[in-house]
């Protein structure tokens, strides 16, 4: 294949595999260990683990193969038409952000900003969605507002210590997704494994968090002012999406779908010219001659072929396809 500059080496297909970058949190714990077999760094607990992401703070890089040790940069600004696609965004840097999170405790109750105010407050929109892959008997989501709490109400209950009271509780099981766009308000509770897909942005503006300290015996900051300036008080209906549901989540930022495939079954996944991330969720898989096992995250690049896109169940497995958002 060739090269899309001249000096620069040709893209060599395969599915591509990322180093994962652990992040301490309050609310963190030893999950992805249990649950993945993950070797997890010595030290607090991991809350995070940040499998897909192009920031400057936190860069992923090749794992294996040709291009081993390549940044995720590197291949949207070098490679953007062989890995991503002819129709991928023309941004700067990866759109999207790709997490898995271990709540032992409950997270803080926060907002991310959307595009009407995020610039004015120096941050960056963030509208993300959430698959339930692991859930404790009672966890629950913290989501919306409930009705008739408007601004002035839920500064009220900030001050009273009351917030929690403001917001609906959604009991969830493993296979429940959600959206949540910019603004609206949201925690996720204790006991849940997640898989989160994003924008590319880490602006969260915490409203309340429970009265606890974070890891180093403080409270943690909070943005009252610009959480109120953030929360859509208008979303008082929120809804999973069933577990039944093939289209998890479709915005102009991503689409998330589900594929479930049983065992000893083999299926073309995607076509020659789309990119797309495989997530598994459940179940052992083997994808161009690479075998994944759940919490695994690969990437498929665009210039694989339509012949080494076959994927086969050594296990009734559950996966999760990303592509970018229909513009």
């Amino acid at each position: 294949m060739a090269s899309i500059s001249g000096d620069r080496p040709a893209f060599r297909a395969g599915i591509l595999w990322f180093q994962p970058l652990y992040h301490e949190r309050v609310w963190g714990g030893l999950e992805l260990a249990r649950r993945f077999g993950r070797e997890l760094p010595d030290g607090g607990p991991i809350g995070e683990s940040w499998e897909i992401v192009d920031r400057p703070e936190a860069q992923s890089v090749v794992r294996g193969g040709p291009w081993d040790g390549t940044s995720l940069h590197t291949l949207w600004q070098d490679h953007r038409d062989e890995v991503f696609g002819l129709s991928a965004p023309k941004t700067p840097d990866f759109p999207l952000l790709v997490k898995i999170l271990d709540a032992r405790d409950t997270l803080s109750l926060q907002v991310h900003p959307p595009d009407s105010c995020a610039a004015e407050l120096g941050g960056e929109p963030k509208t993300e969605m959430w698959v339930v892959v692991d859930a404790e008997p009672g966890a629950a989501l913290y989501c919306g507002v409930k009705e008739g709490v408007g601004r002035e109400e839920f500064a009220a209950a900030l001050a009273a210590g009351t917030a929690a009271d403001c917001v609906p509780r959604l009991p969830v099981r493993s296979g429940d997704a959600i959206f949540i766009p910019s603004g609206r308000l949201h925690a996720i509770g204790a006991g849940l494994v997640i898989f989160e897909i994003q924008q590319n942005s880490d602006t969260t503006y915490r409203v309340f968090d429970w009265n606890r300290v974070g890891l180093d015996g403080k409270p943690r900051p909070l943005h009252v002012e610009e959480s109120l300036r953030c929360i859509d008080f208008t979303d008082t209906t929120p809804e999973l999406t069933p577990p039944d549901a093939p289209v998890l989540a479709s915005c102009e930022h991503f689409e998330v779908r589900r594929h479930r495939v049983a065992a000893g079954q083999s299926v073309s996944w995607g076509k020659a010219g789309e990119f797309s991330i495989v997530a598994v969720v459940s179940g052992e898989v083997v994808f161009a001659g690479e075998a994944l096992k759940p919490g695994d995250f690969a990437m498929v690049p665009a210039a694989l072929s339509d012949v080494a896109r076959s994927l086969s169940a050594g296990s009734d497995a559950e996966l999760l396809e990303t592509t970018f958002g229909r513009r």
